[in-house]
């Protein structure tokens, strides 16, 4: 009787998430399209971009509702992200299982196969030598590559990382350094991904943000001093900012 109330239970959570989903949708592109046409009107009083009393007091509030949602949003992509990489983990699992020999299925973790560890180190080579040449777009190649046949090369995600960072792929370089930061034991690690969490934030002008960040990476991190250069850039706000990515330390890697 138990366990059908909970069967029970379970399904009418199925269907209700399934009409919930609907209506979200149709929520959110409400909430877009309203906020679009709020900002329009303020663009157009305003053309020279000069803001005053309750426009003023408007263009802050969508703002910050703006800030919000992509706050919310990263954290929860970063949440799916992990949850992939644990679904990965678990599926590799499942076929070393199935197709290995039992004395390898009864180790921790089977040794990577010579061959495929020399084909990873060059590639990963490969794309250290491209990133030297400031040659971007190949760099990312080879990286992916290296993470797609060894999702656990934490070296190869965070050069990768720092690649988009370089193509202004915001979005992708976020998602890498969140997993970095998240998944790395190394305190440089650690700081090279809070620092470039940060510089994102600065870029996107969430100045109070990007100053949490350069302090924790400098926290990890006391000798990666250019995080303190960050931090002043963000506190005195005096226009342009001067940041700095962090890509020198990866060739102390």
């Amino acid at each position: 009787m138990h366990d059908q109330s909970a069967a029970g239970t379970g399904s009418r959570g199925i269907y209700a998430f399934s009409s919930v989903k609907e209506d979200d949708l149709s929520m959110f592109s409400h909430l877009f399209a309203t906020m679009n046409e709020l900002l329009d009107e303020l663009i157009k009083r305003n053309p020279n971009g000069v803001l005053q009393g309750q426009d003023e007091e408007q263009f802050a509030v969508l703002k910050a509702m703006s800030d919000k949602i992509m706050d919310e949003w990263l954290s929860f992509e970063e949440k799916i992200a992990l949850f992939k990489d644990k679904m990965q983990d678990s599926d590799a699992e499942k076929t070393n299982n199935i197709t290995m020999p039992l004395t390898a299925v009864l180790t921790d973790k089977p040794p990577v196969p010579a061959a495929l560890q020399a084909e990873l180190e060059q590639l990963l080579s490969k794309g250290q030598g491209y990133f030297k040449l400031y040659m971007f777009p190949e760099a990312a190649d080879a990286f992916n590559e290296v993470m797609q046949r060894s999702p656990d090369c934490n070296l190869a995600r965070l050069f990768l990382a720092m690649t988009y960072m370089h193509m202004q792929e915001w979005y992708e370089a976020q998602r890498h350094f969140q997993l970095i930061v998240a998944l790395a034991d190394h305190p440089k690690w650690q700081a090279l991904g809070l620092n470039a969490l940060g510089c994102i934030q600065a870029i996107r002008q969430n100045l109070d943000q990007a100053e949490i960040y350069f302090q924790k990476a400098y926290d990890a991190d006391p000798s990666f001093e250019e995080t303190l250069s960050n931090l002043h850039a963000c506190k005195t706000r005096d226009g342009q900012l001067s940041l700095y990515f962090g890509s020198a330390k990866l060739s102390c890697l």
